[in-house]
């Protein structure tokens, strides 16, 4: 087998422990000796092993001499466990393959140079773009301080979120909804704005997922204001940890319900527009452990989020339904005034669920052509 087939092995492994290891990143590792798999493993939950010592382990002796192949620079600092780079050169691998460069301040550059220090040949970049794109919510988290923001939205036909009298449920059908619960499984926080808890009334909770992880995700409600009561499936803590995103003008007494709720309370800067700061509060995330935000809602939010070039993912669901002219577009707010002026996104994914679609986009990178 070639180097590209070992760190797809590799990557494989990792994508299954992809919900299982947040807030550290999903690894998975391969040892070979002359293209033959000896060992393989992937990152355990916080505090086990890191895919790294689960593969030595499995390999045992037969790791003297041979290949590691490592989607993520091996750590070279001591956590919860001890550094993976010390753990190959005790095992007397030869030769180490990695994906991509791990950007946390801990470790980066410090995993290969320690390994090449000990006389191990490296090879860096073999298989780094499916990599890089499956670590993203962590590879952005680690080099930004922000969590991932993914922008979910379920739009008719013709673009729009809701009909003209307000009512969004349901555009897209039954595929595209568990569809939908997937991707919240894949993330660390679900976040809706104040307009959206009290119209929708929602659990914001994974349901009926092929893999639940291991903790239901943050439900984050941004509500600048203090419009939101704290009644309802949103403050059914049993059901998942609600935090409520806040600013200084919302009332005392709203904030001690919330509290009084079992919701954690934090409070951030209000925007020029009123809201939240939306980038502090993706900060805020970052040091609650999260990865990937899973932004569901609504316009208003999204729109936001967008004209602040905060949006690092946006997923479209499109169901087969058209609204009018006269329902609610699907990012609130203005927008570019010429076709010219708007931004050019890249399509990366498409998937037909039932009689909807999902189309999955990455925004132009800051400094690129719109």
């Amino acid at each position: 087998m070639h180097d590209t087939d070992l760190m797809a092995r590799a990557q494989t492994l990792a994508e299954r422990a992809r919900r299982r290891t947040p807030p550290n990143p999903w690894v998975g590792c391969v040892v070979a000796r002359d293209g033959v798999v000896v060992g393989e493993g992937a990152t355990a939950p916080p505090g086990g092993p890191h895919a790294e010592a689960e593969a030595l382990a499995a390999a045992g002796e037969r790791a003297r001499g041979a290949t590691a192949y490592v989607t993520l620079e091996p750590c070279a600092h001591q956590g919860r466990t001890g550094p993976c780079a010390d753990a190959l050169l005790a095992a007397g691998v030869r030769r180490v393959v990695v994906a991509v460069e791990d950007p946390d301040p801990r470790v980066h550059g410090e995993g290969t140079a320690r390994l090449a220090e000990g006389g191990v040949d490296v090879t860096v970049g073999v298989g780094a773009d499916p990599v890089r794109r499956s670590l993203a919510p962590y590879l952005h988290q680690r080099r930004t301080g922000r969590a991932f923001c993914v922008a979910k939205t379920a739009t008719s036909v013709d673009g729009r979120t809701a009909a003209p009298d307000g009512t969004a449920r349901w555009i897209t059908g039954p595929a595209a909804r568990a569809d939908a619960h997937e991707l919240r499984a894949d993330s660390q926080a679900v976040v809706v704005g104040a307009g959206t808890a009290i119209a929708d009334q929602p659990h914001l909770t994974v349901r009926d997922v092929d893999v639940p992880p291991p903790h239901p995700p943050l439900r984050v409600v941004l509500d600048a204001a203090g419009r939101v009561p704290a009644t309802g499936p949103l403050f059914d803590l049993a059901a998942a940890p609600t935090l409520v995103v806040t600013t200084a003008g919302a009332a005392p007494d709203t904030v001690d319900a919330w509290r009084a709720a079992g919701a954690k309370v934090e409070t951030v800067a209000a925007a020029a527009d009123g809201g939240v700061d939306l980038a502090e509060t993706l900060s805020l995330l970052a040091r609650h452990d999260v990865l990937q935000a899973f932004v569901e809602g609504g316009a208003t939010l999204h729109g936001a989020l967008w004209r602040a070039g905060l949006v690092d993912r946006l997923v479209v669901y499109v169901g087969g339904v058209v609204l009018g002219a006269d329902a609610h577009p699907a990012l609130g707010g203005p927008g570019p005034r010429t076709l010219a002026d708007a931004p050019r996104l890249t399509l990366t994914d498409v998937a037909q669920l039932g009689d909807d679609l999902r189309l999955q986009y990455d925004p132009p990178r800051p400094g690129t052509p719109g």
